[in-house]
């Protein structure tokens, strides 16, 4: 694998393209967990993924990991699925974290992959699946709609 700055983009380019796959499953997740957690979470649009797309390979530093984890997923097949199965687990759950942003988000993005994988079936090789999920949990737990980010923390100290 080679990456550059055009492979960086080819790569943006076909998250972006599967905004129609990920949008509903980042919703269907959305009130999923609302459900669970009896709360109701604010569904997402296909221009506020975009925009979140953008912002995430707009940081060359973390553009060029993501693009590196997803062209990989997008390649990942073994025989017999199982063997590979901790490979497509560990790179779709890093890159659930990788997209949901810093500590606490990125905890929470690795957390919801595994909910969303479960939940995900993509055809094609093993990682598809995994990758689908990623974005979806990275994705979902990035943008704003969950009521416990709006406004401050009561836990900051400006003192």
């Amino acid at each position: 694998m080679r990456l550059t700055p055009g492979a960086v983009r080819d790569e943006r380019d076909w998250v972006q393209q599967r905004a129609a796959t990920i949008v509903p499953l980042i919703n269907r997740v959305r009130a999923d967990l609302g459900e669970q957690f009896a709360v109701h979470v604010e569904p997402i649009t296909e221009p506020e993924y975009h925009e979140a797309v953008t912002a995430v390979f707009a940081d060359g530093d973390l553009a060029v990991n993501v693009a590196a984890i997803i062209a990989i997923l997008r390649d990942l097949d073994c025989e017999g699925d199982y063997p590979g199965f901790v490979v497509d687990e560990l790179l779709g759950r890093e890159l659930a974290g990788m997209l949901a942003g810093n500590q606490p988000l990125h905890l929470l993005g690795q957390a919801t992959f595994h909910y969303a994988d479960v939940h995900t079936h993509t055809a094609g090789v093993a990682g598809a699946d995994d990758l689908d999920a990623a974005l979806a949990a990275g994705f979902q737990t990035r943008l704003p709609g969950w009521p416990w980010t709006d406004g401050e923390s009561p836990f900051s100290v400006t003192d």
